[in-house]
């Protein structure tokens, strides 16, 4: 997008579901059309996050202490597993669609978990939600803990096959895509079978990266003749280069796997709030960009917390907290409300405290000086209960 245009008053023209045009004078050949009148209200097109783990959305706020592999071992691959039971699913993702519906993200490429069933029902509700996405059954057969990891490379190969024959025609704004977690969850032939599955499906792919350093060593031991990570992928077949393929944060992408991006065609899912909780780095966008390489924003539900493309910063005493990135450095509480959802939460200004410790203040004087609250997070406020986010 090269530039911003304001057109004051216009018409939007929808059709079968998609903008036909933007007009300051209704052409003739709509006029029959019926008519939605929005007065004076600004109407935005929707954001499109290209990155975003679905599951991840319950324990936002989290994890900023840890880096990648750490923080999956410890938050992640725990949270991911409650979703073989479908009662939890159906209450964690009704919560993660709500709140994507309610934000300015319009449609979204998604990572679910190994789980079909709880898949699928996060299809159904983004489906009914009118949200336009893609939706990934999330692969993984290596590396993994045993509760999080499929049972054979035939097994996760039928099942997923199975997932994308009942889902790639069954709803009207939701369409699956496959999804390797990343090359070390999954063996060389999984890897292998997945490609087959695109190639015989024709559906796109969405993986990680060069997201970390640690990560990147892991892949020069697992793969020896690739000559990079994103060339570990195009040996295995999925890395683009005929269809759409997304490749999540790339902040340590070399030269030649960027030019082999381009190349391919590959979308990156630039997620900075990740990139920062998670330590792992600052991708180099502006190069990206100046490059002529598709980019695009994924502002996944880890750390702190983003659900909107926006990313604004927000909370009213009748709604609390609205985004736990306004956390100032380290969540030590959550408050819920009657209805068991987020309304607030007690912090730690790291940064502050540290700063008075250095200026001779005793650590648990800075400790007790530094502690905040944010939303409704008091009884008179409307909170009823208090957990600590790290256990519950």
């Amino acid at each position: 997008m090269d530039e911003l245009v304001c057109m004051e008053p216009s018409y939007i023209v929808v059709e079968d579901g998609r903008v036909a045009g933007v007009f300051r004078t209704l052409p003739e050949r709509y006029a029959q059309l019926p008519v939605l009148d929005y007065g004076e209200q600004l109407i935005l097109p929707g954001m499109t996050d290209l990155h975003v783990h679905a599951p991840q959305f319950a324990f936002r706020g989290l994890g900023m202490d840890m880096e990648l592999l750490e923080w999956l071992n410890t938050y992640t691959f725990p949270e991911e597993s409650k979703y073989k039971e479908l009662e939890y699913a159906d209450r964690a993702y009704g919560s993660f669609v709500n709140h994507l519906l309610h934000s300015t993200t319009t449609r979204a490429a998604i990572f679910a978990t190994i789980h079909v069933p709880a898949t699928e029902l996060l299809m159904q509700k983004l489906d009914r939600a009118g949200l336009s996405c893609y939706v990934g059954k999330v692969n993984m057969n290596r590396n993994s803990p045993v509760y999080l990891r499929e049972i054979s490379t035939n097994q996760a190969l039928r099942d997923t096959e199975r997932w994308l024959c009942e889902t790639k025609e069954a709803y009207r704004t939701v369409k699956p895509i496959l999804t390797p977690r990343f090359i070390p969850s999954c063996t060389d032939d999984l890897m292998y079978g997945l490609a087959r599955l695109q190639a015989k499906y024709g559906v796109p792919v969405q993986s990680h990266l060069s997201e970390n350093y640690s990560e990147i060593a892991w892949i020069r031991e697992l793969c020896p003749r690739s000559k990079h990570y994103g060339d570990a992928y195009e040996q295995f077949g999925l890395f683009g280069g005929g269809y759409p393929c997304i490749m999540a944060h790339c902040v340590h992408s070399n030269e030649d796997e960027q030019a082999l991006m381009k190349k391919n065609g590959v979308f990156i899912a630039h997620s900075p709030e990740s990139n920062m909780n998670l330590a792992s780095g600052v991708a180099p966008v502006n190069k990206f960009l100046d490059d002529g390489l598709r980019v695009g924003a994924g502002l996944e539900d880890l750390g702190k917390g983003l659900r909107s493309q926006v990313g604004t910063m927000y909370g009213t005493k009748l709604k609390g907290v609205r985004y736990l990135e306004m956390a100032e450095g380290y969540v030590l509480k959550l408050a819920l409300d009657k209805d068991n959802q987020v309304c607030g939460y007690q912090f730690l200004s790291l940064g502050k405290m540290m700063d008075a410790i250095k200026k001779g203040m005793s650590p648990n004087e800075a400790y007790e000086k530094n502690v905040g609250t944010y939303g409704r997070f008091k009884a008179e406020d409307g909170a009823v209960a208090w957990i600590d986010p790290r256990k519950q």
